[in-house]
């Protein structure tokens, strides 16, 4: 397939009629389109696909946005009347055959209406029927689940890095493609054929049932798909609504609004603490300090108190017992003077006499202090006593300095409070960025809802259809020529099945070829990925380091990303044999100058036989102009009138026709 000609009109920014020849010649497959940002790059991208696909199409420029309301916004702004045309140009083979195509989309606005023509040219000639069928047309000519992996946006592929994204657009373009949904298609009419021999003409009421299912699993199929779309736009808007509203999250706590929506608490929490604070000191002044704890203060006098009590305890006891030991020593006297004789008696007396006179002299110490017996015991327990009262000061006083710490930081935090004025604005954002989420969240629910009540109800049509096969096939079944045409069939379902098996294994080989050696040319790090494998049941690709084991794609940069993308993308045409075109918009985003210049020199020129790059200046520049000029057929540039907001297409690139258009 080959794109010969677009013409614009009054489409987005072109005003009027704008005509691009994208004729290549041999050897020389790329048109290079430049245009600064806001010039039309991604509309002249978006008018290929809506030309082909009409509401089908998947336009950068349309959003969430209804069709009508994107058609109505599509016209140029300065048109009059509000009338856009886009006229498409291609050929390709068709059952052998060299067709050229000539696609012309026209709408227009009257009032409130939106009104949309669709006219399709076959070798020159007008052709009704493929313009009213052009849907189902054009999705054997180019399916739109391909035709998305040609016309692309060069900054938005690096999703398909991600291995579970990528592995629907690998078995899409497998089946689709490579060719091996044929196989498939083959079994499906093969089942179709079996189908139909088991209809018979007796039973007409049974058939007319058959149809009714078919033609309302029609229906369910379309209302699948549009509650999957819903779905898809749903997630889409949330997306957008939540990263939205870490945005705000950031910067309301950046702004100390977590300490504004906590100041009831820590003011509370520091009433509290004061109290408990006060509380404390409280019980250190009037309890504490108010008891015997100072006595702690004079531990030495205590100790020559207690020292002094003793002395005199003892003198008050030598007191009492110094007359009734005189009398006794008397008596103890006069008995040893009976038994043994004055001069042994002479001595116990001189004895007796120092005891007693050694006992009246403990008798005679000062008494200063003449304690009652209950207060010489109390002085006796006034150590244990003061032991307990400092260790519950003691106690006391950590609880005072922790309560005192934990003030001091609530106090703080009190501080870092931002005035309520300031963080208003900041309070209302974030409230409006989570309801905007909350809502989105519930469309999403809703939407998921509707999608699986519409999948259910499908799925019970497909059952009763099955039921109603089965029942028709118990009374047909009987005619031997009906059996054999279905065991044949049955037969070659199964050989179809092993072929169709084979056949995806071989392409899935060739595949992990062609993307190997795509991203080997284009990487910088030759050594960084060492194999990759595609996965036959799930589609999903494995990325091989050096070390041989699984590399996992968040390890690549944003630049490798996306050349492991277009890598993806290059092998996938490659495998194919390049029998597409491929339109890349913004070619060379994120990438540096070395990744830069192997897309320019291995990849642009070999993309494809046609290939139109729209580019800015900075991405194709001078040097790799001049690196990719050998491949070039032809140049444009998008000038944009900032007065009037309108673009013209002008013929050459920057550094062929002057420099006036380089920002």
């Amino acid at each position: 397939m080959l794109l010969h000609e677009i013409t614009l009109e009054n489409v987005g920014a072109y005003k009027g009629k704008q005509r691009i020849n994208l004729e290549v010649r041999e050897g020389r497959p790329i048109i290079l389109i430049g245009g600064l940002n806001g010039c039309g790059k991604t509309t002249l991208l978006d008018a290929i696909q809506h030309t082909l696909y009409g509401s089908r199409a998947r336009c950068s420029g349309r959003g969430t946005r209804s069709y009508d309301a994107y058609l109505r916004e599509t016209i140029n702004r300065e048109a009059s009347p509000k009338d856009a045309r886009i006229t498409l140009r291609f050929s390709t083979t068709v059952e052998g055959e060299q067709r050229h195509y000539r696609v012309v989309r026209a709408w227009q606005v009257r009032g409130k209406s939106v009104r949309e023509f669709l006219n399709v040219f076959i070798n020159g000639e007008l052709d009704l029927v493929v313009s009213e069928s052009w849907a189902d047309y054009i999705e054997d000519l180019l399916p739109l689940e391909v035709a998305s992996l040609f016309f692309f946006d060069g900054e938005k592929i690096e999703s398909l890095a991600d291995p579970e994204r990528a592995a629907p657009v690998i078995e899409s373009a497998v089946h689709s493609l490579l060719g091996v949904n044929t196989v498939e298609q083959l079994r499906t009419d093969l089942l179709a054929l079996q189908r139909r021999q088991k209809v018979s003409d007796e039973d007409q009421q049974a058939l007319e049932q058959i149809k009714l299912i078919e033609q309302q699993i029609s229906e369910a199929d379309q209302a699948c798909a549009d509650s999957l779309q819903c779905v898809a736009s749903a997630q889409a808007s949330l997306d957008v609504a939540e990263a939205a509203l870490v945005v705000a999250e950031d910067a309301f706590a950046t702004k100390g609004g977590n300490l504004y929506q906590r100041r009831a608490e820590l003011e509370a929490e520091k009433k509290l603490l004061e109290e408990q604070l006060q509380g404390m000191q409280d019980n250190l002044a009037n309890h504490v300090a108010a008891g015997p704890l100072p006595l702690l203060l004079l531990s030495s006098q205590l100790e020559q108190i207690k020292k002094q009590a003793e002395r005199e305890e003892a003198a008050a006891q030598a007191g009492q017992v110094l007359e009734t030991l005189a009398t006794r020593d008397q008596q103890l006297l006069d008995f040893l003077n009976q038994l043994v004789g004055s001069e042994p008696t002479a001595e116990a007396e001189k004895y007796l006499v120092a005891d007693r006179l050694q006992r009246a002299a403990e008798a005679d110490t000062p008494r200063f202090l003449e304690l009652s017996r209950s207060a010489a015991q109390q002085l006796a327990s006034l150590d244990q006593i003061l032991d307990k009262e400092h260790s519950n000061a003691l106690a006391l006083v950590d609880e005072v300095t922790r309560l005192r710490e934990r003030l001091n930081t609530v106090e703080r935090q009190l501080a870092a409070v931002p005035d309520e004025q300031m963080i208003l604005s900041l309070i209302k954002q974030l409230e409006a960025a989570r309801l905007q989420v909350a809502g989105l969240k519930a469309d999403l629910g809703r939407a998921r809802e509707a999608h699986a009540t519409a999948d259910n109800d499908r799925k019970q049509l497909v059952t009763s259809r099955e039921h109603a096969y089965k029942k028709r096939a118990s009374g047909l079944a009987k005619a031997e020529h009906v059996a054999r045409i279905i065991t044949y069939a049955d037969r070659v379902r199964t050989t179809l099945q092993q072929f169709g098996d084979a056949l995806l294994r071989r392409h899935i080989n060739a595949l992990e070829v062609a993307v190997l050696d795509s991203f080997t040319r284009l990487m910088r790090k030759s050594g960084l990925v060492q194999d990759l494998r595609i996965d036959t049941d799930k589609f999903t690709l494995t990325l091989i380091g050096a070390d041989g084991e699984a590399l996992d794609p968040t390890r690549l940069s944003a630049g490798e990303r996306q050349l492991l993308a277009v890598s993806l993308l290059w092998g996938l045409a490659r495998v194919a044999g390049n029998r597409l075109p491929t339109v890349i918009d913004t070619p060379l985003g994120r990438l540096d100058s070395r990744h830069r210049q192997n897309l320019v020199e291995r990849y642009f020129p070999q993309a494809g036989d046609q290939v139109l790059l729209l580019s800015t200046d900075e991405e194709i520049d001078e040097y790799l102009l001049s690196r990719l000029k050998p491949a070039i057929a032809q140049t444009y540039t998008l000038v944009h009138d900032d007065q009037t907001f309108t673009t013209t297409i002008e013929h050459g690139y920057w550094w062929q026709s002057g420099a006036p258009h380089v920002a």
